[in-house]
């Protein structure tokens, strides 16, 4: 229900590098809370410590031992946040990369509450001085010898990256923090780190990423955008790509420019959007699992010549030292183990899978981005709230059920819209297609070159993810264009058979719960499309029961609710059909099963919504609920469920969702009423 925002990315984490050895191996063994003696008080006592190396370490610790959720309480007993806000200042540059590192995977582990916290203790006075302060070392940089311009350029680079990846988590946890962000002038600041995007692309990245959370639903910031702040971002993007690390820089600031649509002239509106879609068109248009092979290729050749380089090396030293130094040689050489499989050699720095990891990551926030401009603000209460003036509750349901069917509503989805602009790019960059291309399973060769890498395996899940994102993009999709935009009645049948080869062709596919929520996510929309355009369905009673069966099991509630709506769907077309009674029979049984038993209110009233459109017109449906004795077992959940919503509903429910159930328990009310008028015609 409501407006699809992009998922919160899981952060790349801060990792230490340096001699603190026995503080990580004390942090990472600090499994379980434990009294002052324990690895959260030794380390923030060393914070304190007047060498500069101890307390890099015990920021390097403490950047490990965040990590580990059960012990986050204790450190927020001990003001861990109060003690490493004064270090991002520390006179020694790695201090400040270190703690700068602890409060980025701080703030990326604690979530909202821990982020909130950070702000409540000031986190952000040090965190915004650090960041001029860095801008201002890049300036200052421009005037030393070239050699020591590069080593402290690196140091300031690395420090400030660290810095803006701490203001992205918190901005997009903490509204207070967006405030400080638009109070200190920190837009300036982190367009000026950008502008150096040519040579310094993981800070790039990391503006990007934090300019898109900042730039969302905040006028005041918008304000701040003039000509100097928009040619920065114009220049990145004009700019000619030089690496998937780009693709994915450019797409970032494209979900920013939308972002932006606010303070764009109106004339220039279709040329802006043209844009932003032409760049997301070019990212989903290349072929992800090739370049994974690609990248895997190029970087065990690297590294085959990189071993044979050093192999002749050594083959030619060997030549030249005498019998005597070949003897205390020999040991020394024998320290150093050669590993036997190649791919066990790829550091995960390696900059093939970091490219490939780039590209997979600009298509799953491309697609993130096309859903977001798909999805208007959600609907008001009043919406919701309609109410009919009719006493005779058997009229006022079969109203309803006409005006639903009319309006092609029964569904508890936010209302999409979608502007000519957007419309017109969308179709002349042949988005649908290209989405619809997304959603197949990953190149089977790609997934197993991965596997057998330790180091490339993560790349599978990247995968994954890409298609889960393509399901979900292709619902938004579905819902909102045209069918002859889509390719008419035989594209959105072709895409069914494909959904559903898709599902039923992994036998435990009620395991992936992510791949179980986008693809039955897309089939609810696209079956909802066909019914409203008396398009066939093409999943079987038999397919269609094996996909609810399994869904109402999963512990997502998302899942629960898309199987008991395709179910609806699927049995209101039947409903109107003959020689389905007991096929109604089984579905009807199967929803009142659902709604009466499901520990979820949403679930339950989305199972009675499906009830009401199945069995609300044609004979098959009537027959049907007079043999499963729907009438009386409706009767005996109406008071249940009432007394469900007023002792669960306020506590664990948003605004949007009690309309939603007040809106079904005024419907129940309606629907027993006709029932019964159904009943006693079949009776008598």
């Amino acid at each position: 229900m409501g407006k699809s925002k992009t998922k919160r990315f899981k952060r790349p984490q801060f990792s230490p590098t340096g001699n603190c050895q026995a503080e990580l191996a004390a942090a990472e063994n600090g499994t379980e809370q434990e009294e002052d003696d324990g690895p959260a008080a030794e380390l923030l006592e060393k914070l304190q410590h007047p060498s500069a190396e101890v307390r890099e370490c015990a920021c390097a610790g403490l950047a490990r031992l965040v990590q580990q959720r059960p012990l986050l309480p204790d450190l927020a007993r001990r003001d861990a946040v109060r003690r490493l806000g004064p270090l991002l200042l520390d006179p020694s540059l790695a201090v400040r990369e270190t703690a700068a590192g602890a409060l980025r995977n701080l703030s990326a582990c604690g979530g909202f509450e821990v982020c909130d916290d950070m702000v409540t203790k000031d986190i952000m006075t040090p965190l915004v001085a650090l960041l001029r302060e860095c801008s201002a070392g890049l300036d200052s940089n421009e005037m030393c010898p070239q050699e020591e311009k590069d080593r402290n350029q690196n140091s300031v680079e690395n420090i400030a990256n660290e810095a803006v990846n701490v203001l992205w988590n918190i901005c997009e946890c903490s509204s207070r923090a967006v405030s400080v962000f638009n109070k200190e002038g920190c837009l300036d600041i982190v367009l000026k780190y950008l502008s150096r995007f040519s040579t310094s692309m993981d800070l790039a990245i990391s503006v990007a990423y934090c300019l898109q959370t900042v730039t969302e639903d905040n006028p005041e910031l918008l304000k701040a955008f003039g000509a100097s702040a928009l040619r920065v971002l114009e220049s990145v993007m004009l700019a000619p790509v030089t690496s998937m690390e780009h693709i994915l820089l450019k797409t970032l600031l494209a979900g920013t420019i939308w972002n932006l649509k606010g303070i764009i002239p109106s004339k220039s509106q279709a040329e802006i959007i043209s844009a932003i879609l032409k760049v997301l068109s070019e990212v989903l248009e290349m072929d992800a699992s090739e370049v994974v092979l690609q990248m895997k290729e190029a970087g065990e050749q690297r590294l085959r010549s990189a071993a044979e380089t050093e192999e002749t090396q050594a083959h030619a030293n060997s030549g030249l030292a005498t019998e005597d130094e070949e003897m205390e040689e020999v040991p020394r050489r024998r320290r150093v183990r050669r590993k036997t499989f190649i791919s066990d050699l790829l550091p995960p720095t390696d900059k093939e899978l970091r490219e490939a990891v780039a590209l997979l990551t600009a298509q799953q926030t491309a697609l993130e981005i096309i859903v977001n401009m798909c999805c208007s603000e959600d609907p008001s209460d009043d919406e919701w709230e309609e109410e009919l003036s009719s006493s005779d509750e058997s009229e006022a349901f079969m109203e309803e059920e006409s005006l639903r069917e009319d309006e092609g509503a029964g569904q508890l989805l936010s209302p999409l819209c979608l502007s000519h602009e957007v419309h017109a790019a969308l179709t002349h960059f042949l988005i649908p297609r290209k989405v619809f291309e997304k959603t197949a399973f990953p190149n089977s060769t790609a997934v197993d070159v991965c596997s057998k890498s330790p180091t490339w395996k993560p790349v599978v899940r990247k995968m994954n993810t890409v298609q889960w994102r393509a399901l979900v993009c292709l619902q938004s999709l579905v819902s909102l264009l045209e069918v002859e935009h889509l390719g008419g009645a035989p594209a959105l049948q072709a895409l069914a058979r494909h959904l559903s080869t898709l599902l039923f062709a992994q036998p435990d596919f009620a395991k992936h719960v992510d791949f179980l929520e986008a693809i039955s996510s897309a089939l609810r929309a696209l079956l909802q499309t066909m019914a409203s355009q008396n398009i066939p369905q093409c999943m079987t009673p038999d397919q269609l029961m094996t996909l609810c069966r399994a869904g109402v099991q999963s512990g997502n509630v998302g899942v629960r609710v898309n199987v008991v709506s395709i179910l609806g769907i699927t049995g209101s077309v039947l409903a109107k059909e003959e020689g389905t009674l007991e096929t109604l029979k089984t579905i009807g049984c199967f929803l009142l099963e659902v709604a009466t038993k499901d520990p979820s209110l949403v679930v339950a009233g989305e199972a009675l919504d499906a009830l009401f459109d199945v069995f609300a017109d044609g004979k098959e449906a009537e027959r049907a609920s007079v043999q499963i004795h729907l009438l009386s077992a409706l009767k005996e959940f109406q008071p249940v469920f009432k007394m469900k919503i007023r002792k669960e509903g306020r506590g664990k429910h948003s605004p949007d969702q009690l309309c939603v159930l007040d809106n079904v328990k005024m419907n129940l009310r309606r629907f027993v009423a006709y029932q019964e008028t159904v009943e006693k015609r079949l009776t008598t």
